[in-house]
């Protein structure tokens, strides 16, 4: 029977799953964590370090070694790859690769003798790579909208945001300009993975390429006045668009060594956050999916093309078609566990314990742990803020007011998107049943998990075998996504959260427009008022 692959290449890892799209079942997943795994590339949680804190990069020959230590990892576990049909991945949006005139003819001809990272070293024009949580283009991306103005966020469905690949693009253009002459091909993490499994030079897929500022998402086509803004001769160095994944090449001989039969097709991959929405069965537009990764993500299928009226959220392709919205706020599951090591807790008393020794709403009491720069909303510089001592409140009273806030900020930043009943919560965190009954009461709506954390590397496996082999995404989602757990909202926690809301909206507002501090104290005073 056939089965399909799919890989997710997350901030912090490689993820893979095995499915059988016939039976609906999970055959077997592997992963890879670069920083434990691989710690002669030095990305600690998938960052190389960086005295400033603005600065995100990883190194690009990371993810070509997680990719051989994946395959070898599900070959000596007896994985049937051999029984493998079809190949689809995600990788993290926003990151971008840069290419020299060496990469097409050595992906087209790999030496299975080698590795990869070895083999495609000599490749690079850029030797690092920019990720989706670098914030160091601030100038870029005035300098974008003043050429462009409002074309780049009516068109490309946001504005010029540090993270995306244009403004990054721009800024290598400008510091590098003898680096960025030499570049041939600047891909994606996702395309770049495709061409080297396939050999080829891949395609993006409108999901994937809508992250990058350069995109129209009318035409799915770049856009020649923001390319030729954006840096010289850009557009020749850009991949071709997909609106949808199709089969992007025959998986390359390489791979072979893994086990794999001659001829297998490799679908066009796709962004991360496309892949989750797919991968948890929300691609209707009556669910809505919450991501719970290294950043926190709210998004949804929506039935007609729409924009943010407060700048922060997204539009991007969708792999199944049509569009989906997303708003991301890139403090998440890192900045949970910050704070859960320096509470001294384990997992079990974060997500159970520190709920029940405390109240709906924590007294009032909140804490933004903005340790990184925020992007939703805008904030420059970290620093955890509170609204009371935090530092010598107890720690289920530190815990219960940072997963609130980030809970209620999730609530603020995402009613653009739309108000809905059902909510799918996916990633690590979904297993914490105290953040699980916040989303529910504070949203109003009756969260749902389903039986796979890896969302992305499971819709990943669903676009090969929709792609591969004409599956539909209806069969598929049955099959893979049906609910496994399912809270509903409590009255008395919707009454409490709705009352709170505006509160905490001021609170926000006051604490994204301050100094930070490591810690960011504050007293709310009878008017509603914050001192500092």
């Amino acid at each position: 029977m056939a089965l399909y692959l799919g890989f997710d290449s997350s901030t912090q890892g490689l993820k893979a799953l095995l499915i059988d799209a016939a039976k609906g079942t999970i055959v077997c997943s592997e992963s890879v964590n670069f920083g434990a795994n691989l710690p002669e590339y030095c990305c600690v949680d998938g960052v190389l370090e960086n005295p400033n804190p603005k600065i995100r990069h990883a190194d690009p020959l990371v993810w070509l070694a997680a990719l051989d230590l994946l395959l070898l990892r599900l070959r000596e576990a007896g994985a049937p790859l051999e029984r493998v049909a079809g190949i689809a991945g995600a990788g993290q949006q926003h990151g971008s690769v840069y290419l020299n005139e060496r990469f097409a003819p050595i992906i087209g001809s790999l030496d299975s003798s080698s590795d990869l990272a070895t083999q495609l070293a000599p490749a690079l024009s850029r030797k690092t790579s920019p990720i989706w949580m670098d914030s160091s283009t601030e100038e870029e991306c005035a300098e974008l909208t003043a050429a462009c103005g409002a074309l780049i966020r009516d068109v490309t469905g946001s504005p010029a945001i540090e993270r995306f690949t244009g403004p990054q693009i721009r800024k290598f253009a400008k510091t590098e300009p003898d680096n960025y002459a030499s570049t041939r091909r600047i891909h994606l993490v996702s395309s770049f993975l495709c061409s080297v499994l396939t050999g080829l030079d891949a395609p993006l897929d409108g999901g994937d390429g809508a992250g990058m500022n350069l995109l129209n998402l009318s035409t799915f086509g770049w856009e020649e006045k923001i390319a030729e803004a954006t840096a010289p001769g850009l557009l020749a160095k850009l991949p071709r668009v997909e609106a949808v994944p199709s089969v992007a090449g025959m998986l390359s001989p390489y791979f072979a060594k893994y086990g794999f039969s001659a001829g297998i097709p490799v679908a066009t991959w796709t962004g991360d956050n496309p892949a989750s929405l797919v991968g948890s069965g929300a691609f209707r537009n009556d669910i809505a999916v919450v991501s719970l990764g290294t950043s926190d993500t709210f998004f949804a299928s929506i039935d007609s093309y729409r924009l943010d009226p407060e700048g922060f959220g997204h539009v991007f392709g969708l792999p199944s078609g049509g569009f989906m919205c997303l708003t991301c706020f890139k403090n998440g599951s890192l900045a949970r566990d910050r704070v859960r090591r320096e509470a001294g807790m384990d997992w079990e008393s974060f997500g159970g314990k520190a709920f029940e020794a405390t109240e709906l709403g924590n007294g009032g009491r909140w804490a933004l742990p903005w340790f990184d720069p925020e992007i939703t909303p805008l904030v420059g510089s970290g620093g955890l803020r509170a609204n009371f001592d935090y530092d010598a409140a107890p720690p289920e009273v530190r815990v219960r007011a940072v997963v609130e806030a980030q809970v209620m900020s999730m609530r603020l930043h995402a009613r653009w998107i739309g108000d809905f009943r059902t909510i799918r919560v996916t990633g690590g965190a979904s297993r914490s049943d105290g953040l699980l009954q916040t989303i529910a009461d504070a949203f109003d709506a009756t969260v749902e998990t389903i039986a796979t954390a890896d969302s992305a590397a499971l819709g990943a496996a669903m676009i090969a075998a929709h792609t591969c082999a004409g599956m539909s995404y209806e069969t598929l989602a049955s099959a893979f996504c049906p609910p496994t757990q399912t809270l509903h909202p409590r009255a008395e926690g919707v009454r409490v959260y709705e009352e709170c809301l505006p509160v905490f909206r001021e609170f926000e507002s006051t604490a994204q427009n301050r100094t930070p501090m490591n810690t960011l104290h504050c007293n709310r005073a009878s008017s509603g008022q914050f001192d500092y």
